[in-house]
């Protein structure tokens, strides 16, 4: 086990350099300075010269590029001297670290936390504006995941038990309707629908946030009702795929051979069902639930967008309209990081779930 999930880490680093590698070559193509963003259009040149040296965006592209992955790499080299050179370690920055060997010429290899940069517009550190925007999307992305499951996993168990009838064609209607509609239209829809022409009857904001500041001025406090549109929103395809794909699952569960033999026995169909069916059909629903959580975490961003849900979304809009490579990145390489962890932790359910999947591993 403790290898097996060495080994898929080990084979997540390719990915995320890929990831890196590409977003970067990206932001070198799209016109665009970020010097001139900071200081606007009328300025002097003198001003953007200093302003591309404290950025960085005056060096050449390969050594921009080869800065950036050392400074998010654990192990990184650095000159502790010369200021000018553009691997000066700044111990601010890279605090806390370990000197792990020292060359002559005074570079240093150093074992440290990744830094992630400081934004081009604000100048905060692009890690404290993740932390405090991804717990937001965590949350949001949590509890639509497991409405979609909850709510999926038993109209999908409804469907295949009543399987042709009324009920089974309605389920299937509106599932194929949730699939067809585009994130961010249900999020047009359903934020007109609920918060502006039923507000009075629902109570419900088209725009907030988890906590608020209380109008009373006690603080801050927690607003749940701000979570409900946009988790429903981002539920609802999630939600119409589970309920299909329980659907199937359970249907050819059900027609196989130890199914046939428990009936044989005399076992009653609800034992049949929730003891030998279930358990085995939640396989390719597990696949579908952990799929669908890592793209609410890179699709989030339209609907926080639109609710004015302050994450992850949200802080990529804006970094992306102010060109603020930084807070792109860094953004981009956490849910990178959450998809290959969750791809991790299903391989692990998957292994729970299917002894023969265990055998197979070890």
């Amino acid at each position: 086990m403790v290898r097996f999930v060495i080994q898929r880490f080990l084979q997540a680093i390719p990915v995320l350099w890929g990831v890196i590698t590409l977003i970067f070559v990206l932001f070198q193509i799209i016109p665009g300075d970020p010097a001139r963003m900071v200081m606007g259009q009328r300025t002097d040149s003198a001003s953007l010269e200093m302003i591309r040296a404290d950025l960085g965006t005056n060096l050449p592209v390969g050594v921009r590029y080869l800065k950036y992955l050392n400074d998010l790499s654990p192990v990184s080299y650095h000159n502790s001297v010369s200021r000018e050179s553009p691997w000066y370690l700044d111990s601010s920055l890279y605090a806390p670290f370990i000197r792990l060997v020292s060359f002559s010429g005074n570079g240093v290899l150093v074992l440290k936390y990744p830094y992630l940069r400081r934004s081009y517009q604000s100048r905060s550190d692009v890690s404290l504006m993740i932390r405090k925007t991804l717990p937001n999307t965590i949350v949001l992305a949590t509890v639509a995941i497991l409405f979609a499951s909850f709510l999926g996993i038993l109209l999908g168990l409804l469907a295949s038990l009543a399987k042709n009838s009324f009920v089974d064609r309605f389920i299937l209607f509106f599932t194929a309707l949730g699939i067809s509609l585009p994130s961010f239209f249900a999020a047009i829809l359903i934020g007109w629908l609920f918060a502006f022409v039923l507000g009075d009857i629902t109570g419900l904001n088209l725009t907030g946030n988890l906590f608020e500041i209380s109008d009373t001025g006690d603080g801050v406090k927690l607003v749940l009702k701000n979570i409900i549109l946009p988790a429903l929103t981002l539920g609802i395809r999630p939600l119409s795929v589970i309920v299909q794909m329980m659907r199937g699952a359970m249907s050819e569960v059900m027609a196989e051979d130890y199914i046939r033999t428990a009936r044989a026995k005399g076992l009653s169909r609800s034992r049949i069902v929730m003891v030998h069916a279930f358990r085995n059909a939640l396989n390719p629903v597990i696949t579908s639930v952990s799929g669908w959580f890592a793209s609410m975490l890179a699709g989030v961003v339209f609907v926080e967008y639109i609710f004015g849900w302050k994450g992850l979304g949200n802080l990529l809009v804006e970094a992306l309209n102010n060109y603020d490579l930084p807070v792109v990145m860094g953004v981009v390489l956490i849910i990178a990081s959450l998809f290959v962890l969750i791809n991790i932790l299903t391989d692990l359910a998957y292994m729970w779930a299917d002894p023969r999947i265990r055998l197979k591993q070890s």
